[in-house]
């Protein structure tokens, strides 16, 4: 692993634009996993938690994989699992 943390490294030395999209992804994959590991302890699949949150499967599948960019209802699906999103904004 410690060969993929030196690439990141140097490639954020030469790209400074490249530190905010791999923050963002970071990111992106921490919300994932708050759900995923919801839906995993509560013993429910995607149908399930869309259902009882009152959004589509499709949708949950989507923030799963990353895809999404509404913090509204990023925001009520963590507070709906125990959760709250905080957004910070940091000097570039």
């Amino acid at each position: 692993m410690r060969k993929v943390d030196d690439y990141i490294k140097e490639k954020i030395k030469r790209n400074p634009g490249f530190k905010a999209r791999y923050d963002l992804l970071m990111e992106k994959a921490t919300v994932a996993k708050k759900i995923i590991g919801y839906r995993i302890r509560h013993k429910f699949s995607q149908e399930q938690l869309a259902e009882e949150i009152g959004v589509t499967q499709q949708y949950i599948s989507k923030i799963e994989e990353g895809e999404f960019s509404n913090l509204d209802a990023i925001e009520n699906i963590l507070k709906h699992i125990g959760y709250r999103l905080r957004l910070e904004v940091v000097p570039a």
